[in-house]
């Protein structure tokens, strides 16, 4: 009794799970206001009792059968799922139509001549026929006919599945049951984009509060958070919902449901195998694989490595743009790390890369060479070049597209040095520029020079005289400016063939107003000097003056009409600084990392040689000293805040140079 009860009991349990799962859920769902987890409980117990009674109400019917008869037709009736089982392990061709149809006949086969006689008072005269054109003995029959119905079966089955080919369904199926194979899913593209919008979806059907319980179990499980949206993320989440509705619906109806709010978009020249999935299954099976499987995975280890390690950028696209590759190089030059990208679009990237990298993707070129990128305050150079991948299915006579490769080559180090080259070869320029301008200068600033000394024999007129005087005093200052421009290329050698001396600041910055004011025909601006008097420098006094009339003639072509220039000066216990102020539009950050460099200019075409704050740089950098920028204008000379409506404007130039001391004389 004790034996008897348990088994009743485990078939019942099994049967209503399966009873349910099958039968009851496909012809009926509960709406979505229902507690669904209530609902399936109830209709459980109630076929627990219907399977139950059932069962009793078979055994009083066949009281009086025979119950050996019976156990052996309930185990052929079981056997007519033998050829499917092994059909689907051993078998890859069979199909749904054929196991149907041999599971058809084998059961009437089964049907007439196994239940029918044991239901039946008296076995049907069909039994003893059968036996005797068999010629086999009566009690041998039950045997004979359970053959037969499998002979059956198993023929229908082969036949109907030849002369039906398989669907795209069953094949993969087919692939992914087969012995000794690893599963194989497809990377297909998802309708929905979101975990989220994958719970509502489910909400359709399941009600709110069983979707968000079952999308939240599957998210917890997988480690994933709630605002994933990678592709690959979210088909594996797609797959746990699946598994977890299946233990709860049954796997009939956990698929339908699924397929129906969470379907794939069907695309037969996308759908690839999920190369990031098969690769994480391989790890976690390597200890699994002996014999030519292990070689082969050590082999497929190896050519990885190889790929992660290699000194350039690599990362492979599918034709529906998911990233399936970033390798390590990838991850130095980008700061992008593989586990957080692979899997994803392409659109998904942050930029610049996505624009770099989708824009060259749908390019026809297969390189680009120097691209100027910038990453956040960092400035790099990269170059591109991509190749096709073509399918690797087996069967395809013309092979199609099935993604790309990408590489990055990080050119950053080798542009800095292209431009350390092109500035020094600037500079060498200069050299010959200024050794061919000293030449064609020299000779003509010699005659006016020479007419400047005879006009105090022509005449006696003092005015002439000055103006003679004044005309000399140039003629110097644009030969030192000439000599200046050849020093300029002579790094090391500025000062060795002028004289140091005390020079006043401020004295050289008024001369400097003085002159920029004898251009009767440019800007009128203001310009207020409140150097210090009692500020001294040692160096070279016509240099100094050339530093300010560069700077303060910058300061007004770059400042509004009626605008205002300002000189100020502060002393330090080594050394003296002055800045000169303009109300200008301000000079950009890119300008300003090359604002010193030759030949380069922020003015129009032909308003601007590219030289005179390369000139000034160079010379205050003979003094000893040192120069700065600051634009706009945050703060002012005493480091006090500005107004907040002044601080988007005006430049800042700083010049900090040796303090003259009296016991310093002695050098001049």
């Amino acid at each position: 009794l004790s034996a008897a009860s348990g088994t009743i009991i485990v078939i019942t349990l099994a049967l209503a799970s399966m009873c349910l799962n099958h039968l009851v859920l496909p012809l009926y769902r509960p709406s979505n206001n229902q507690d669904i987890y209530r609902w399936l409980l109830w209709a459980r117990r109630i076929l627990i009792i219907t399977i139950i009674s059932a069962g009793y109400l078979f055994f009083y019917i066949i009281k009086d059968g025979d119950l050996t008869g019976l156990g052996f037709a309930a185990f052929s009736a079981t056997l007519q799922f033998l050829p499917g089982v092994l059909a689907v392990l051993y078998w890859p061709p069979a199909n749904r139509i054929g196991f149907l149809s041999g599971l058809a006949t084998g059961y009437s086969i089964w049907f007439i001549t196994l239940l029918l006689p044991i239901l039946s008072e008296t076995p049907p005269q069909y039994v003893d026929s059968i036996s005797s054109l068999l010629g086999a003995h009566r009690d041998s029959y039950w045997n004979l006919a359970a053959l037969f119905s499998l002979a059956a079966n198993i023929l229908v089955f082969g036949f109907a599945s030849f002369i039906k080919e398989p669907s795209k369904e069953e094949s993969n199926a087919a692939e992914l049951c087969s012995q000794d194979t690893l599963s194989r899913p497809m990377r297909e593209e998802l309708a929905i984009h979101s975990p989220l919008e994958m719970q509502e979806q489910l909400a359709k059907t399941l009600g709110k509060t069983t979707a968000e319980r079952e999308v939240e179990k599957a998210l917890s499980a997988l480690k994933l958070s709630h605002n994933e949206s990678r592709p690959y993320a979210l088909r594996r989440l797609r797959d746990r919902v699946e598994a977890n509705l299946s233990g709860l619906l049954g796997p009939s109806l956990a698929m339908d449901l699924v397929n129906r709010h969470l379907p794939y978009i069907t695309d037969d020249q996308h759908a690839r195998e999920d190369i990031y999935l098969i690769e994480n299954r391989l790890e976690n099976y390597q200890n699994n694989l002996t014999g030519l499987a292990a070689e082969l995975d050590s082999l497929r280890r190896f050519h990885r490595q190889t790929l992660q390690n290699l000194p350039i950028g690599v990362c492979s696209l599918g034709n529906d743009r998911e990233l399936l590759m970033w390798n390590n190089a990838m991850e130095q030059l980008t700061d992008i790390s593989s586990e957080d990208i692979i899997g994803s679009h392409l659109d998904n990237l942050p930029q610049p890369w996505q624009s770099l990298l989708s824009d060259f993707a749908n390019e026809p070129a297969a390189h680009l060479h120097k691209q100027k990128i910038q990453d956040g305050q960092q400035t790099r150079w990269v170059s591109l070049h991509k190749t096709s991948l073509e399918q690797s299915s087996l069967g395809k006579q013309n092979p199609k597209q099935d993604g790309q490769i990408i590489l990055l080559e990080d050119l950053t180090e080798t542009q800095f040095l292209e431009d350390e080259l092109i500035h020094n070869e600037r500079l060498a320029s200069i050299g010959r520029l200024a050794a061919g301008v000293a030449h064609e200068i020299g000779n003509p600033i010699t005659g006016i020079a020479c007419l400047a000394q005879n006009l105090r024999y022509d005449t006696k007129d003092p005015i002439i005289h000055q103006t003679g005087e004044e005309i000399l005093a140039q003629t110097k200052r644009v030969t030192r400016i000439v000599q200046s421009l050849v020093n300029f290329s002579h790094s090391g050698s500025h000062l060795q063939d002028h004289v140091l001396e005390q020079v006043n600041i401020a004295s050289c910055a008024e001369e400097a107003i003085n002159l920029l004011n004898l251009n009767k025909d440019s800007k009128r601006v203001n310009f207020n000097n409140y150097i210090d008097p009692e500020h001294n420098t040692i160096g070279d006094a016509q240099r100094i003056l050339q530093v300010f009339i560069n700077l303060l003639g910058n300061a007004r072509d770059a400042s509004p009409e009626d605008s205002t220039i300002t000189l100020e000066s502060r002393s330090e216990e080594f050394s003296i600084t002055f800045c000169i102020t303009d109300q200008g539009s301000g000079i950009s950050k890119e300008a300003q990392e090359k604002i010193f460099e030759p030949f380069f200019t922020t003015k129009e075409p032909g308003q601007g040689t590219g030289l005179g704050l390369a000139l000034v740089y160079s010379i205050v950098e003979d003094h000893n000293g040192h120069i700065s920028i600051e634009s706009p204008v945050k703060t002012s000379f005493d480091g006090e805040n500005l107004a907040q409506e002044h601080q988007q404007q005006g430049t800042r130039f700083s010049i900090k140079l040796p303090r003259h001391e009296e016991h310093e004389q002695s050098h001049s």
